[in-house]
């Protein structure tokens, strides 16, 4: 008889800007997650699917858990990553390499004790003095009872495929949920909003807040062509400005990067329609952020 097949839901947690999104679409093997240099990228949890011969991992890429801020939004991301916890078979608990802070401790603190927890050690290659990794993995070890920890570099590739190996011993026994070919849970609709907030924090670097999200006004997909139209929201009528550029070069450089991202994604032509409106204090308007989909 062969060896038995695992199919199961695995979160991934950290503190914002350890690299969960870029752990997510590496092991996807596509762009699912957007990233960026600036912390709390992700706000909503975006599944990957990976399907090996031997396994299914259903990878949940939640937010960076927030301990800073105190806005409905931000309440509200604490709150996924909580649910989330609850849901899945594994955890995979992303630090970075040589860095250990009180986010981390705190996070860790939440994590359920019935459950596996695999520490996943990223960015090994930008650890300045290897030497200290050992002692790091030492130390690590005496924080928590880990399943398993392991050192990767998930914007190298390394390591991904031993993750992908250990994770599956800890998920339960079962056929594939997904067919081999599907890699999301999430809607083309969703992908869209997150790539155009990408481009807005790439682009925009410092000079944009964290007072800006996505909406997606109109999808639709006719002969191949999916027709999109999209509003950027901002808090001030200052922000708008910024988003738009002059001459509104900046929003038409958001518009195309994303267009080019979405082709890429979806796998055909995009027509993609992309405004500015400003609607002050939505981070804490419930309301708004329900219709919104946070």
């Amino acid at each position: 008889m062969g060896e038995a097949y695992h199919c199961g839901y695995v979160a991934i947690v950290g503190r914002p800007n350890v690299g969960k999104s870029t752990l997510l679409n590496r092991l996807a093997g596509l762009k699912l997650s957007i990233t960026s240099r600036k912390p709390q990228t992700t706000r909503n949890l975006v599944t990957g699917i990976v399907t090996r011969q031997q396994a299914q991992l259903i990878l949940v890429d939640t937010p960076g858990f927030q301990t800073r801020f105190g806005s409905v939004l931000n309440r509200g991301m604490n709150r996924m990553v909580t649910q989330s916890l609850s849901r899945v078979d594994a955890v995979l608990m992303v630090v970075e390499a040589l860095k250990y802070g009180a986010e981390d401790h705190r996070l860790i603190e939440l994590l359920p004790r019935r459950k596996p927890v695999l520490l996943v050690i990223n960015k090994i290659d930008r650890a300045s003095d290897r030497k200290r990794l050992l002692p790091f993995i030492k130390r690590m070890s005496e924080v928590r009872d880990f399943a398993e920890i392991i050192p990767i570099s998930a914007a190298k590739g390394k390591g991904i495929e031993e993750l992908i190996e250990v994770t599956a011993k800890y998920l339960p026994q079962g056929p594939a949920i997904h067919a081999v070919d599907e890699i999301t849970e999430a809607s083309e609709r969703f992908l869209a909003a997150e790539l155009i907030r990408e481009k807005i924090f790439r682009l925009l670097g410092d000079e944009l807040p964290y007072v800006s999200t996505v909406i997606i006004d109109n999808f639709v997909e006719e002969q191949g062509l999916r027709r999109i139209s999209a509003s950027i929201i901002v808090d001030k009528e200052s922000h708008k400005g910024i988003v738009v550029g002059v001459g509104g070069g900046r929003l038409k450089e958001i518009a195309s990067k994303a267009r080019r991202d979405m082709e890429k994604l979806f796998g055909g032509k995009v027509f993609l329609e992309v405004w500015v409106k400003v609607k002050s204090g939505w981070a804490d308007d419930e309301r708004f952020l329900k219709r919104s989909g946070y």
